[in-house]
């Protein structure tokens, strides 16, 4: 027979409607019932909130029918801390090891995405050609390094950076009668199959530079809903499987044995003024780099304390020496072939081309 204080308080449960998720019908679910599956709703939705925390929660969802240790107690039950014979008679709703009471905090996951470099796996000779900018490239000095390059018969050759130019969606002022981004896709696409073409056997890199990096940020601008979809991204847009070329973004450097290739852009803007762009990209790197961006051929070495020759080198470029934006400049054509022994160690040729098309040593 019930004592008069819980028939009390069960009477006070069955006749309230509880404020919440749960509400206790006249001749539904027992008031008991429906408390514990409250707190087990309560489990299931906050299963790493502290238990003293939940029980007020019940306490408040409940109006106030149980005290705190009665709700605390209902709560510990639902995470299995009751004790081992209240684990053996009633199944945990989730199940919480052993802590000290309060909140404890966890390291967050990090969103921070590897960043390695790309590495080319070969010895002999790998051809680098930068800054050709299609459909603005000079067709005199492409062809020269070209044929060039093949007479050194190439084990890789590396588009480093500007292959495109990407006028139409650059983000400057652009002459309206210019702006045609489909026949500027149709002329890279055009580029790359004749490449191919010459270079039959061989891997062919394509690495982003900065003109090429246009197309992601204009997709971030004009369509961010679908800048993810990988029928997006520059290599299917480029076509590059249709020629089997591996496609290196994210400004990753590339190796060439131990030699790092950049395009240029990657180590940002200083308010320096190098002799040339090779001297800035040793006081920037402080390590052995090749790279365009420049549209300048230059080279640069310093001995560390120890003797060992830092050397640096930038690439002329293969595009039009006039571009609108800039008439009167210092820009040359030029070119690089990098040769790669069995452990690594490399010897770069920094070529220049002349106004006639003849390829020479720098």
């Amino acid at each position: 027979m019930l004592s008069e204080s819980v028939r009390s308080q069960k009477t006070r449960i069955d006749r309230r409607t509880v404020p919440g998720t749960i509400s206790l019908p006249e001749g539904g679910m027992a008031g008991a019932d429906a408390i514990t599956e409250m707190a087990r709703e309560l489990a299931r939705k906050h299963p790493d909130a502290p238990i003293k925390t939940l029980a007020r929660r019940l306490m408040h969802e409940t109006g106030n029918a149980l005290t705190i240790n009665q709700a605390r107690l209902r709560m510990a039950r639902c995470f299995g801390k009751q004790g081992a014979q209240s684990r053996r008679l009633i199944k945990p709703v989730v199940h919480r090891p052993h802590r000290q009471s309060g909140v404890e905090y966890a390291m967050p996951p990090s969103k921070a995405a590897d960043w390695t470099p790309y590495t080319l796996d070969v010895t002999g000779v790998v051809g680098v050609l930068s800054d050709i900018h299609v459909p603005y490239h000079s067709e005199v000095a492409l062809r020269a390094a070209v044929d060039h390059l093949k007479s050194l018969g190439l084990a890789a050759l590396v588009l480093n950076g500007d292959t495109a130019d990407f006028y139409t969606i650059s983000r400057f002022i652009k002459v309206p009668s210019k702006r045609n981004f489909k026949a500027e896709l149709n002329a890279i696409r055009q580029l790359l199959g004749w490449l191919r073409q010459e270079f039959p056997a061989i891997p062919i890199v394509f690495k982003a530079g900065n003109h090429e990096e246009r197309w992601c940020h204009w997709l971030y601008q004009h369509a961010p809903e679908i800048s993810d979809e990988p029928e997006m991204g520059l290599a299917a847009w480029l076509k590059l499987a249709d020629h089997n070329i591996d496609l290196v973004e994210d400004q990753r450097p590339i190796m060439a044995g131990k030699l790092p290739i950049l395009h240029g852009h990657e180590k940002g803007k200083g308010i320096s003024s190098p002799v040339n762009q090779a001297r800035g990209a040793f006081l920037r790197l402080h390590h052995t780099v090749l790279e365009g961006h420049g549209h300048r051929t230059s080279g640069h070495c310093e001995p560390d304390m120890f003797g060992a020759e830092v050397f640096c080198w930038s690439t002329g470029c293969l595009c039009d020496l006039r571009p609108e934006y800039a008439r009167i400049n210092k820009m040359n054509w030029g070119f690089a072939s990098v040769q790669v022994f069995p452990d690594g160690s490399f010897n770069v040729s920094n070529y220049r081309i002349t106004a006639e098309g003849k390829v020479r040593t720098s």
